[in-house]
């Protein structure tokens, strides 16, 4: 399956989970109704995906976790925020870099249409 196929069925299992739950939940709520759904839709999914930090050649477990890693490519990070700091993006561009992916998406569930929650990184 391509990549854009991919981040499409994505979006698209996030647009459905938003439209049925809305804004105003916990993060753990979103993650749960998009993972079941992304297997639904027949995505292999891995969550709470270990992100090793590599400091000089040494990988440390610091604790760092990826919210939901689709098809072993596509980094997911969730957030449920009144809209999107710096600090978010360097998150999920870290992640990205550490685990070695090319495409990331940002997605905040607390906005009233997702589509302007939702932010694509490639690297």
């Amino acid at each position: 399956m391509e990549i854009n196929e991919i981040t499409q069925k994505i979006i698209g299992c996030a647009i459905e989970v938003h439209k049925n739950l809305g804004p105003g939940l916990l993060e753990s709520a979103y993650k749960e109704c998009l993972a079941f759904d992304l297997t639904k839709a027949g995505l292999s999914i891995k969550r709470q995906q270990p992100v090793p930090v590599v400091y000089r050649d040494i990988k440390l477990d610091c604790g760092y976790r990826i919210d939901i890693l689709v098809e072993k490519c596509v980094v997911i990070e969730l957030k449920v925020v009144d809209e999107f700091n710096p600090v978010h993006q360097a998150q999920i561009l870290t992640y990205m870099k550490f685990s070695d992916m090319k495409v990331g998406l940002l997605i905040n569930f607390n906005v009233t249409v997702l589509k302007n929650g939702i932010r694509r990184f490639v690297l």
